[in-house]
């Protein structure tokens, strides 16, 4: 079944795709703002997510020329972008009413709700409980380490997007150096089967085709639940529960904890997409040790080298981070080398960003010219990556989920540009014909 909303061209997670595409401020006279709740996310596939359940809780609750600014905290330069977007907004909207959620509002609640135009900050429980989007609501802002469950929510519907997305974890018991998003969402809490299993079938009968599960660290999933099952019986039960959905892709997945059960799902499981994003950061394990990660060097190309034994052609995307503090022109080229070591295909590279109460933030830190340019050198390495692999696929059959009449993904999360009209939303088998810098070409 088509949707008739028309999905967004860029589904990638880190993008701002979801601004650019529904401008709160843009294409929309002065008659309609009365009705509306824009939606205005940074970051993460979660925040994606939760901005369906707080538009559905604004507009339950009457709520009218709203603007939610769900921000990010995981960089300086998420914030910067957050706060800019606030301003504009402020400029260009002024009778709208502005709240502010998210992780970076949730650690530094004091420092947004000062902001021009903002007249509510919550925090990230206070976002998703549905009294506090009452008119009448004050801003609220709780200690999140005290939070012990994830509330289950229905979703139907993703404005302008392709593909759902579903929370099935939430919070990190985890304590990288680099990283504030424990403190701003709390520890790990896991969502039970059933109501992971209602939201997907609600997606699936308003026609949705793919479904991305996603979490803080998915990888933690299911160590709060009776029994402790882990992510693998989890998505297994999950799959056989769900015979009419067609594809099911993860979010980030950390290479130390994929379990046996997920194991054997991308060794027999077509479903499950051919595409694994990890969570890697560094190539140099005195970095990772720095980091406070739980694997080395030898982890990631163990995990590369069994997933591509199990299932061949297989496509990994990687975060990683350039200039951490420490970090030497010797343990940066181990980063480098472990591109082409483990064939990581898709990249998302990061400059260090100082994170204020994080160890790392303490460490003798690397010039921030010398960070952007070894951000570069990987950006460079990723994209020469992106275009062996695409050449490889020349001449293949691939399946496409349609974002646009003309764009979509592949199943290994490839762009592909179409040289036909696709209906946006489904799935269609297309010959690679040829690639550029963009992605694949195909007919």
């Amino acid at each position: 079944m088509a949707r008739k909303q028309r999905p967004c061209a860029d589904d990638r997670p880190g993008r701002d795709q979801f601004y650019r595409q529904h401008h709160p401020a843009a294409g929309r006279c002065a008659g309609d703002r009365s009705v509306t709740v824009d939606v205005l996310s940074f970051g993460c596939r979660l925040n994606t997510y939760e901005g369906e359940v707080m538009r559905g809780h604004a507009r339950e609750a009457g709520l009218s020329d709203t603007i939610i600014v769900n921000t990010c905290a995981v960089t300086s330069e998420a914030e910067r972008q957050a706060r800019q977007a606030i301003r504009r907004l402020a400029r260009e909207r002024p009778d709208a009413k502005i709240v502010v959620t998210g992780c970076a509002a949730q650690i530094a609640p004091e420092t947004w709700g000062t902001l021009p135009g903002v007249s509510r900050v919550l925090g990230n429980a206070e976002k998703l409980d549905a009294a506090h989007w009452q008119a009448d609501s004050p801003s609220a802002v709780s200690d999140i380490m005290q939070a012990k469950e994830t509330a289950a929510h229905l979703v139907t519907e993703f404005a302008g997007r392709a593909r759902a997305f579903v929370q099935v974890q939430q919070g990190c018991d985890h304590r990288c150096t680099f990283c504030i998003i424990p403190f701003g969402r709390g520890p790990s809490r896991s969502v039970p089967l059933g109501a992971i299993l209602d939201q997907c079938r609600s997606l699936i009968g308003n026609g949705y085709q793919e479904i991305v599960l996603t979490g803080v660290d998915i990888t933690s999933y299911g160590h709060d639940l009776p029994g402790q099952p882990p992510l693998g019986q989890m998505v297994r039960r999950l799959l056989a529960l769900l015979p009419e959905l067609p594809r099911l892709r993860l979010s980030s997945l950390d290479p130390c904890e994929i379990d046996e059960d997920l194991w054997k799902l991308i060794a027999d499981e077509p479903r499950l997409l051919p595409h694994l994003h990890l969570s890697i950061q560094a190539g140099s394990d005195i970095i990772l040790k720095r980091m406070k990660r739980r694997h080395l060097r030898a982890d990631v190309l163990a995990v590369t080298q069994r997933a591509r034994s199990l299932r061949p052609g297989i496509a990994f995307g990687a975060d990683l981070i350039a200039g951490f503090p420490t970090e030497t022109d010797e343990s940066f080229a181990e980063t480098l080398a472990l591109v082409e070591e483990a064939d990581l295909t898709m990249l998302h590279v990061f400059p260090y960003s100082e994170r204020s109460g994080t160890p790392a933030a303490r460490m003798p830190s690397v010039p921030r010219a010398v960070r952007k340019e070894r951000a570069a050198r990987l950006r460079a390495a990723g994209a020469a990556a992106e275009a062996r692999f695409d050449a490889l696929h020349i001449g293949q059959t691939v399946r496409v989920l349609a974002e646009t009449e003309t764009r979509g993904h592949s199943e290994h999360f490839r762009p592909v540009r179409l040289s036909l009209d696709a209906v946006p939303g489904q799935i269609v088998t297309v010959t690679v014909t040829g690639s550029d810098a963009d992605g694949l070409l195909a007919a």
